[in-house]
């Protein structure tokens, strides 16, 4: 007897696989479904435990009123380097001040000295500490890194600060001290006067535009130890690197301010809730431009890299830069050529004990 074959016609088997393909792709859609109710459901429970807890505090005694204080108590300090667009940023934070309910402070330096007395560090610190009228508070100047553990504080402020690409940031000064910017244009200069151009400068070997004008963006955060201006320490870049990664916030780079001023508006509103539209819209925050500025030419630009001050202050602007970009990359999501801000990546769950 002969095996009984029964042939589909093809219509037919194309129709069942295709059936069998839209009954599997159901079913994942189905479990994805679940899935993600599960997940809802996790975090609803999470949220009602912490809200819990939270309203068992408050009725126990003045936690959230301590953590409010805690805020209020905030001082940032932004010791803003030279020519890195630090006027445009603190508009953003003048014109913010009175809306976000915070206070801000110029230090104006003698002479813009960055370098401060042991005697005015002193000062400097209790102001910043005691001065209760000012906080929350937002300090800004020339001024380069104090560490505050070093007087005892218990509680430190939140530095930040922004850097720039070490030959643009010299040619950008080079310009402002003859010509002025657009900031007050009727103020008279040092250099005033000097109609010589940065290529001029260079190829004459000037003093303006040498190499060690390079060196201060290392300084500015290596801090107040003497050698952390002594002219291609390798010591003074390492110490400024030890400081960006542990002692700053955040620090930004004048190429991208605008992800800069979005970071801190996500992670601190309460200095600058607003300052993302505001720097987008406002004309403050674009308003100071160095005049009469000439790009250098690329024999210029060769001739200052060939400096080792330059590799260094360099590698200093490269690794500013990519730990910037690497707080950025975790913290927005890119759609259709804009950044948004991701919300809240965690929650807490499994709360131990359970309220009654």
């Amino acid at each position: 007897m002969g095996l009984l074959r029964i042939m589909m016609p093809p219509k037919l088997q194309l129709l069942a696989v295709v059936a069998f393909a839209v009954a599997m792709l159901f079913l994942e859609n189905q479990i994805q479904k679940l899935e993600e109710s599960r997940s809802k459901l996790e975090r609803a429970i999470a949220r009602h435990e912490v809200r819990e807890i939270e309203q068992r505090h408050t009725m126990d005694g003045p936690r959230q009123d301590a953590a409010l204080d805690e805020e209020e108590d905030m001082v940032i300090i932004y010791n803003r380097v030279p020519k890195t667009a630090s006027t445009s940023f603190t508009n953003i934070a003048y014109d913010l001040c009175a809306k976000n309910k915070y206070h801000v402070l110029h230090i104006n330096t003698t002479k813009n000295n960055p370098v401060m007395s042991l005697q005015d560090q002193v000062r400097f610190v209790k102001n910043i500490t005691s001065w209760k009228e000012m906080k929350p508070g937002f300090y800004h100047g020339h001024i380069s890194y104090l560490d505050f553990s070093k007087f005892g504080v218990k509680k430190k402020p939140i530095y930040i600060n922004v850097i720039r690409d070490p030959i643009e940031r010299l040619v950008s000064y080079y310009y402002f001290l003859r010509f002025g910017d657009d900031y007050r244009p009727g103020l008279r200069r040092r250099k005033q006067g000097d109609k010589k151009t940065f290529d001029e400068c260079v190829a004459e070997g000037g003093s303006d535009c040498a190499p060690e004008k390079l060196w201060l963006q290392i300084p500015f955060f290596c801090g107040h130890s003497s050698e952390c201006w002594n002219v291609g320490s390798r010591w003074a870049m390492d110490q400024a690197k030890y400081n960006l990664v542990n002692e700053y916030f955040l620090v930004g780079v004048t190429e991208e301010l605008e992800d800069f001023i979005m970071l801190l508006e996500a992670a601190l509103p309460r200095f600058f809730r607003g300052a993302t539209e505001l720097y987008r819209t406002g004309k403050k925050s674009h308003l100071r431009k160095t005049t009469e500025k000439k790009l250098p030419t690329k024999q210029t630009i060769a001739k200052l890299q060939q400096s080792d001050i330059w590799k260094m202050e360099n590698e200093f602007y490269e690794f500013a830069l990519e730990q910037f970009q690497f707080i950025r990359a975790h913290a927005v999501r890119e759609k259709d050529g804009d950044l948004y801000i991701l919300a809240q990546n965690f929650f807490y769950e499994k709360i131990y004990p359970k309220s009654n």
